[in-house]
């Protein structure tokens, strides 16, 4: 570059220095947006009808996962707890809270808490709690620390995951007879 151009152009950008400004700004608001919408947020799950803390019920109450989710014991489907497992211990505990009250509703209008899944498995799987149990793998190697959670975080269970473990531990790797039947 000779002098007189490279003058030329140091020129140019001092008469466009606020919108060059603006536009290094913009790009960095429009980064920081996209952080905070696509990578933070994505940190917690859904929003649940009812504020539900695993942290709290499971980690400081120490409440073991099969006394709301019992029917992973014996079920392919362990589900989610009826209100009326909810209102065993809350029927006395901190009932007048307006969170325990939305539970007093949805229990004497008879009416199913309307939760927002969290964990999901493709169709064609049939996965067995059961023999995970039978086996000592604690719930947290699939489901996380949620012991340490507010708010379960979305999650797609894709079968390098279950594949991995399955090597991992040295399980059966048949896929009709571990998943796929």
């Amino acid at each position: 570059m000779t002098n007189q151009s490279q003058n030329s152009f140091l020129q140019t950008l001092k008469r466009n220095r606020a919108p060059l400004l603006l536009t290094i700004f913009a790009a960095l608001g429009v980064v920081l947006f996209l952080y905070f919408f696509y990578g933070y947020g994505t940190y917690i799950g859904p929003e649940q009808p009812i504020p539900f803390s695993h942290q709290l019920h499971v980690g400081v109450k120490q409440i073991q996962c099969f006394y709301c989710h019992p029917y992973a014991g014996y079920s392919n489907f362990p589900g989610i707890p009826p209100v009326e497992k909810c209102l065993h211990c809350h029927k006395y505990i901190i009932a007048n809270h307006p969170w325990i009250k939305k539970e007093h509703w949805y229990f004497n209008n008879k009416t199913p808490t309307p939760w927002q899944k969290v964990y999901y498995i493709p169709e064609h799987v049939l996965f067995n709690h059961q023999r995970h149990i039978r086996k000592e793998i604690a719930c947290q190697e699939c489901h996380g620390a949620v012991e340490k959670m507010h708010r379960l975080k979305s999650h797609r269970f894709k079968m390098g995951f279950c594949v991995d473990c399955h090597r991992e531990k040295k399980a059966n790797l048949d896929c009709w007879l571990a998943c796929h039947s």
